[in-house]
C-alpha cells in the first residue's frame, strides 16, 4: 500500500488499528508560564488517551510551541481538545494565537 510504513501494513493485515497522533502548534507569551499550566493538565490528558511524546520550541521563535501526542482513541482525544474548558486554559497559560491542531495516522 503506497505511503504506509511496513508496520502499519502489518498491523492493518492483522486487524490492529494503528495508534494515531495529535500535533498542536501555537504561540505563547512566556514558555515557562505556559509549561506550568500544560503540566498541570497531565492527568486530564492521560484520561483522554493522550500521551505527550514531544514538547518542542521553534529555534527562530522560542514562543512558538509544537506538541506531539500519541492518541489511543481519537473520539476521546477530540472531546478533550475541543472541550469548552480549553479556551480558559489557553488564556490562563498565555496562548497568543489560535492553535493549529492536526489528528494524524
Amino acid at each position: 500500500v503506497p505511503g504506509l510504513h511496513a508496520r502499519q501494513v502489518a498491523d492493518a493485515a492483522a486487524g490492529i488499528a494503528a495508534m494515531g497522533h495529535l500535533l498542536v502548534r501555537h504561540k505563547v507569551v512566556d514558555f515557562d508560564r505556559w509549561k506550568a499550566v500544560f503540566d498541570g493538565h497531565a492527568e486530564a490528558q492521560r484520561a483522554a488517551g493522550l500521551t505527550v511524546t514531544h514538547v518542542m520550541r521553534n529555534v527562530a521563535d522560542p514562543g512558538e510551541v509544537v506538541l506531539l501526542f500519541e492518541v489511543e482513541d481519537v473520539a476521546r482525544a477530540k472531546a478533550f481538545v475541543f472541550s469548552p474548558r480549553v479556551p480558559g486554559a489557553q488564556q490562563e497559560s498565555g496562548v497568543l494565537d489560535r492553535p493549529d491542531i492536526y489528528f494524524l495516522t
